[in-house]
């Protein structure tokens, strides 16, 4: 039995964003290409590439109003535009790709839940952590990882999932989803959100029974590896094992890879190293390596291909490393980012006990 599961569909390439927008088809195409420089999802392969279901309504309404579905749904239908006052933009086949891309994270962890694969990656999109229950924004349309978190919780009845957040920008959708509820922890590392989405500060902790189940760490601009695994190491493990969750998804974006045209982190390849090989040990230790990641953003594109294929391969116990060049640490920038982590541990004692030690 193959052990991860890459949901894919050409399908995807037919969400039309437009010439020089940075959420495009390029980027799936270029992580295709390195799987299949290195026969990744060859048949005999520990990886298999898997179909896509595609989403019901009634998915979709998992998280979202009727009235948002059906407001992208009749923009698609009427020849495409935009679904904000900024960067989401479909196209007429956008409404059924976007379902596709909800349906492929279901697939996902469908296929988990039921033993056929050990963890899966889904490369779909357009992305989701920044759609919210009635609105669309950072070129995200339905919120993919949130819809299969609680199609864990309602129909597979799962009591504690987590969402783990390592795109460069707060997944302010996924958070307003679950912020009153104690099922799903959602734990974001992301940079200074003053400038887009507006969310995610350390403050914002959860409210009602979800009190303390929104862990926001939000880094200054130009945060290196660092100060970012510091993080991961005395946060994010800590309150993971607490909490532990009998699922674990992963929104995995890339943008905080130093280059990235869309983000202001400084990490390097072996950063997200540490994070996935962190994450796939906990899965494993705690809930049966019940794991499944969902591609967010990276929109650098001669690095995004070999980010993701790494990821991959890390997940499937396969041999693959890429070389990060030189650059620069930041300081000033690790030296607000150890204040930050400071705080972030002060505001959860509250609610962790492991974060005392």
């Amino acid at each position: 039995m193959a052990k991860t599961a890459i949901i894919f569909s050409p399908k995807y390439y037919e969400h039309n964003t437009g010439p020089d927008h940075p959420e495009s088809p390029k980027r799936l195409a270029v992580i295709i290409r390195e799987l299949e420089k290195l026969q990744l999802v060859s048949s005999k392969g520990n990886c298999r590439l898997v179909q896509p279901g595609l989403a019901t309504i009634e998915d979709l309404e998992l998280v979202h109003d009727p009235e948002h579905v059906q407001l992208v749904k009749r923009v698609c239908e009427g020849g495409g535009g935009l679904l904000d006052l900024g960067d989401t933009v479909v196209s007429p086949k956008s409404f059924d790709v976007s379902r596709f891309s909800v349906g492929g994270v279901i697939k996902a962890v469908n296929l988990v839940m039921g033993g056929k694969y050990r963890n899966a990656f889904a490369l779909v999109r357009p992305p989701g952590h920044h759609a919210g229950p009635y609105y669309a924004a950072g070129f995200c349309v339905f919120n993919n990882i949130a819809i299969a978190a609680t199609h864990l919780i309602r129909r597979l009845h799962l009591e504690r999932v987590l969402i783990l957040d390592v795109d460069a920008h707060h997944g302010n959708g996924t958070q307003e989803i679950f912020y009153k509820t104690k099922k799903t922890l959602y734990i974001s590392l992301h940079e200074d959100p003053r400038v887009f989405p507006g969310t995610g500060f350390v403050e914002e902790i959860g409210e009602g029974e979800g009190l303390g189940y929104t862990v926001n760490i939000p880094f200054p601009f130009k945060t290196g590896d660092k100060s970012y695994l510091k993080a991961v190491d005395h946060i994010v493990v800590p309150i993971v094992r607490e909490f532990s969750p009998q699922f674990i998804l992963v929104s995995a974006g890339f943008d905080g890879y130093h280059g990235d045209p869309v983000a202001k982190l400084n990490l390097s390849n072996s950063a997200y190293a540490h994070v996935f090989s962190k994450i796939l040990d906990l899965a494993s230790t705690i809930c049966g390596d019940r794991f499944v990641a969902v591609l967010e953003g990276g929109y650098n594109l001669s690095q995004l291909g070999k980010l993701v294929t790494s990821t991959i391969s890390k997940m499937a116990n396969l041999n693959y490393s890429v070389k990060d060049g030189d650059y620069p640490t930041r300081p000033r920038a690790e030296k607000r980012a150890e204040k930050v982590i400071k705080r972030v541990k002060k505001t959860h004692s509250t609610f962790w006990g492991s974060l005392h030690s």
